[in-house]
């Protein structure tokens, strides 16, 4: 009898799930369509974007990190693209490797210098689209040096969330190239590389 009325109540609460479950979509709600882009200003979905870099290690590999939990706006204007802004924030606290030790040295004063300068920051100067590709132009700050940089972007999809008040949404792959000497990050030249590959997977929720 305990074993019906257990399973019993087990069902009741998958319930709800199961039902949302139901309501699930058949296929993708995004897409790479330029027309389903929204104009609207946009915040960053933080558990959905990653700032990845890649360096070359002693010549035998590439060795790739990110910055997790970054936040930022983005401000879209389909009908006039040069008014189209992005701005995006990463704490330097949150880098993340597939080594803690590394994490715990990448933080200290040789590397970013998290105690001093906590946060990394990119914001855009100029926005040129071309199709679903943009050249972004704008400058990145780290470590208290701020450089121009180019990002090369891609729309990966847009539409509309399934969930909730069914919110637009969009997201974009991004790829640019930095000397991290330019930065003030000279530890470790030549073994590790100073050129850096930046990949930004970028996923963005109407306010």
């Amino acid at each position: 009898m305990r074993f019906v009325i257990a399973s019993l109540l087990a069902l009741a609460a998958a319930g709800p799930l199961l039902a949302q479950e139901m309501k699930m979509p058949t296929t993708a709600p995004g897409a790479p369509i330029a027309a389903r882009a929204v104009a609207g200003t946009y915040k960053v979905d933080s558990d959905h974007t990653q700032l990845l870099f890649s360096v070359s290690h002693l010549g035998f590999s590439l060795y790739t990190g990110q910055f997790v939990q970054p936040t930022g706006t983005l401000v879209l204007d389909p009908k006039n693209p040069a008014r189209d802004r992005v701005e995006i924030s990463f704490p330097i606290a949150k880098v993340l490797t597939t080594t803690p030790a590394l994490d715990a040295e990448l933080v200290k004063p040789d590397f970013f210098d998290a105690a001093k300068y906590p946060e990394g920051k990119f914001v855009s100067t100029r926005v040129t689209v071309k199709g679903l590709t943009a050249t972004i132009v704008g400058n990145l700050t780290l470590k208290g040096i701020t450089r121009p940089v180019v990002l090369h972007a891609r729309l990966v999809g847009a539409g509309r969330e399934f969930w909730g008040d069914k919110k637009a949404a969009i997201g974009f792959t991004a790829t640019a190239t930095i000397k991290r000497s330019d930065f003030g990050v000279k530890s470790g030249i030549p073994l590790v590389s100073d050129r850096v590959d930046l990949t930004i997977n970028a996923a963005f929720e109407a306010q």
